[in-house]
């Protein structure tokens, strides 16, 4: 088994002019550089995620609405992600509707493994879509991390595609590293046990 966890970055907005790839880029450079992960950088932006969503639930656990073919490649990362970073903005004090539909398509897929977040914003720096982001992705049996990373006016907080804050590679490391102790625990637990939905 390979050492490394499946890391999947998420740029949770998809709105033109977005500055989340940006920091999805950075993100991945430093996990890339951290060593404990395969990153997967996965851009809602490129996925067909419909605000529609069926009728009905599933009506079992594991079961899941039929998704739309372009969903798959989505899909697909989600389900072989060890762990998670949701890259994300805060628009009026929340978070992108793209982001909270690529989430309601999916349940299992988030069941027991662990999410981080990177938000950005004005002042705030994106702390309110966290805070909302971490009640929905527990509800869905996900374990949040405590410490995150937020870039308040993140447009003066960075140039050339990296934040101004020379601590800001420090705190990425702390969140990185508990990411990867998560992951590590979680994945050896599903693999000991089934997680009792």
């Amino acid at each position: 088994m390979d050492d490394k966890h499946n890391l999947a970055i998420i740029v949770g907005s998809v709105r033109e002019g977005r500055f989340g790839p940006v920091v999805a880029s950075w993100v991945a450079d430093q996990a890339r550089a951290h060593g404990g992960f395969n990153v997967d950088v996965v851009d809602l932006a490129q996925v067909e995620i419909p605000l529609a969503l069926p009728a009905a639930p599933p009506k079992f656990a594991g079961d899941s609405y039929p998704r739309p073919n372009g969903m798959a490649a989505l899909t697909s990362a989600l389900e072989a992600a060890d762990a998670f970073i949701v890259v994300t903005p805060e628009y009026n004090h929340s978070y992108p509707a793209s982001l909270k539909a690529a989430i309601d398509w999916h349940f299992t897929q988030w069941t027991a493994k662990p999410v981080a977040f990177v938000s950005y914003g004005g002042a705030a720096g994106g702390r309110h879509a966290v805070l909302h982001l971490e009640n929905v992705l527990t509800e869905l049996h996900a374990v949040t991390i405590r410490d995150g990373l937020a870039f308040p006016n993140y447009f003066t907080a960075w140039q050339d595609g990296r934040p101004l804050d020379p601590e800001a590679s420090g705190y990425a490391k702390t969140l990185l590293d508990q990411l990867a102790w998560w992951a590590g625990a979680l994945r050896s637990a599903r693999e000991t046990a089934p997680y009792p939905a």
